[in-house]
């Protein structure tokens, strides 16, 4: 279980990503969540740094699409801004919201790497489909109520990964 935790690599920020590596280990495309990870959490509007960075990332030679447990209007909107596919409602780490994500890209799940702020999540999701998973710092600590009481397992594992050398 704590292997499936661990992610391929750990940023700071977005910023962080280092994209010729991930074209070197054959990504093709890039899942996003959406809260705390590009926007900060129940912000209704992506701030126009990250929009401008998201734009760029398919002139890279990546195919994007966000991925999110919020229901559909919220998700679909953000996505609109961004001109990226999305699939609401994902139910992470469930695989079926990252396979979907993977075939509304045109891919297989092994190209695709997975962006998130969330270990029990984004980073277990994504593991389970054996796709690249980055794990970011969230944007903010304002979270969703049930995310907080996630964060107290989270900072748990961590300290056991931390521990056993894993992360």
């Amino acid at each position: 279980m704590f292997k499936l935790l661990v992610p391929c690599r750990v940023v700071n920020t977005l910023f962080e990503i280092n994209f010729a590596e991930l074209r070197q280990r054959g990504m093709q495309g890039i899942v996003f969540d959406l809260d705390n990870t590009i926007i900060p959490w129940s912000s209704p509007d992506i701030c126009p740094e990250m929009l401008q960075w998201l734009k760029d990332l398919p002139a890279q030679d990546f195919r994007l699409c966000l991925v999110s447990n919020n229901g559909k209007e919220r998700v679909k909107k953000i996505a609109f801004q961004c001109g990226v596919p999305f699939v609401a409602q994902a139910r992470k780490p469930l695989r079926r919201g990252f396979r979907q994500a993977a075939r509304v890209m045109g891919l297989s799940p092994d190209v695709v790497a997975v962006v998130g702020d969330q270990l029990f999540t984004d980073v277990l999701g994504g593991n389970r489909l054996g796709m690249f998973t980055i794990w970011v710092k969230p944007l903010t600590t304002q979270e969703f109520i049930g995310t907080k009481i996630t964060r107290q397992f989270e900072k748990l594992a961590v300290r056991l990964l931390k521990a056993t050398g894993r992360l």
